[in-house]
């Protein structure tokens, strides 16, 4: 077997083999299929694409090409079940959704990642908190899953390194919107974790991946298919990114509204119903509860005993952090120098918002990240984001603005103020979440 005999017959259109799939993926992590292989290889799949037994095929290929975590003899009394999102702005969703699905009786051993170009990251979120360690032993990271109910980390060199050779080169040779290999990226990480259920969150919109409903049920349904086809009960959820997803974006004010959600001190209303909708699609998947009635009333109990909470103070002391980091949050997240409203020029209600742009203030900041390698800001970002249908005017401030100096704030401002567009009238409101693709609906 050749890898340009394989790179030939996707060229022209035929059905890769499982054992075709598997020889080429062995070459990707072992370097005898070189970088142009590779390139050339992504470019046939991204014009000719792949059946769905190909997508599951390359999906469990990578994946089975590092480390994937087994949960046996750990003896864990309740489900494997995690959550992934393709990302956005203000998407802070991980955050107390973890917590919230392992107070009901789950287990969420959540491997995140870090912030690039407008979205940001759930593991920089967590980095904000002194002490907090990304990169636990996998002894530890196992510990604490099974102690806690949840562990939120990072990526190790161990998980798919085929994905992590594989994307680098899709990166430089603009194939990285090909549908099945962006479902194969994302799940051969996801499910390297041991899951037995996961629930998707694909976002549309301008603050998007992929831009248009169309494309994300594309993507959703197709995540839907190989996910079910490789073992693992998968959702896709496509929620709305045509705006900030909650009241803040950056590191430490996004820690911040998740623990004020978290004990109930204000829940955005969006950002709300998106937090239950996947934890209610995690309890469903994982069989802790029947119906979707079940799955609110079992959430929101564990959010008004306190239950998430503490379980949230439990796994950032477990993984580091400062015991009381629940109770004195204030005295232990970063806080920017200078603290700043922008209102807009003329009062009138927000009736659009680039939602890319607002993300790319926070970058402009210093709080996210162009370059993996970038070190950022945790203190800086946005809070009291105002959303669409909002009449903003001198007295109502379209954000504030966290920044470094006087200078980066009055710079991020007229950014702000450029990614947001006023009418006269109210707008019509766009859906939060479109619509929910379950495993029955998936098509191998």
């Amino acid at each position: 077997m050749l890898p340009q005999e394989i790179i030939k017959a996707k060229r022209d259109g035929k059905t890769l083999t499982r054992e075709q799939i598997a020889y080429f993926v062995q070459g990707i992590t072992n370097g005898k299929v070189t970088n142009e292989q590779i390139g050339a290889f992504a470019m046939a799949v991204y014009f000719n694409g792949m059946a769905m037994p190909e997508r599951v095929a390359l999906t469990e290929e990578m994946m089975n090409s590092g480390r994937v975590v087994s949960w046996d003899g750990f003896d864990l009394p309740g489900p494997i079940v995690d959550k992934h999102s393709t990302g956005g702005v203000s998407d802070s969703v991980s955050l107390m959704l973890g917590p919230m699905v392992a107070a009901c009786g789950g287990y969420v051993p959540m491997i995140a990642g870090r912030g690039l170009g407008h979205t940001g990251g759930t593991l920089d979120k967590f980095e904000s908190i002194p002490g907090y360690n990304i990169q636990p032993s996998q002894e530890d990271f196992q510990r604490i899953v099974k102690e806690i109910g949840v562990a939120i980390i990072g990526q190790t060199a161990e998980i798919a390194p085929a994905d992590k050779r594989f994307y680098s080169i899709r990166d430089v040779t603009a194939t990285v919107d090909s549908i099945p290999l962006i479902t194969a990226s994302i799940l051969s990480k996801k499910l390297s974790a041991g899951l037995e259920s996961l629930a998707m969150d694909v976002k549309t919109g301008n603050g998007a991946f992929m831009t248009s409903l169309d494309d994300s049920r594309a993507l959703a349904n197709s995540i839907v298919a190989v996910a079910n086809g490789a073992g693992v009960k998968t959702s896709a959820t496509i929620t709305d990114m045509n705006q900030a997803l909650g009241d803040t974006a950056g590191n430490a004010t996004e820690m911040r509204e998740a623990i004020e959600y978290l004990t109930g001190v204000r829940r955005n209303p969006r950002l709300h119903e998106v937090t239950m909708t996947l934890c209610g699609q995690m309890l469903l998947l994982s069989g802790i509860a029947r119906t979707k009635d079940e799955a609110e009333f079992k959430l929101n109990q564990v959010l008004d005993n306190g239950k998430a909470a503490e379980v949230f103070g439990k796994m950032v002391h477990a993984l580091g952090g400062p015991a009381d980091f629940l109770e004195n949050w204030q005295g232990y997240l970063p806080k920017a120098p200078v603290v700043m409203p922008v209102y807009a020029d003329t009062p009138g209600y927000i009736s659009e918002v680039a939602t890319r742009e607002l993300g790319l203030v926070v970058v402009t900041l210093g709080g996210g990240r162009s370059n993996p390698s970038d070190a950022i800001d945790h203190a800086v970002g946005l809070t009291d984001i105002q959303q669409i249908g909002t009449y903003v005017d001198s007295e109502r401030p379209l954000a504030f603005i966290h920044a470094r100096d006087e200078v980066s704030a009055a710079a991020a401002a007229v950014e702000l103020k450029a990614s947001i567009a006023l009418s006269e009238n109210l707008p019509k409101l766009d859906p939060v979440v479109y619509e929910t693709i379950s495993p029955e609906q998936a098509q191998i």
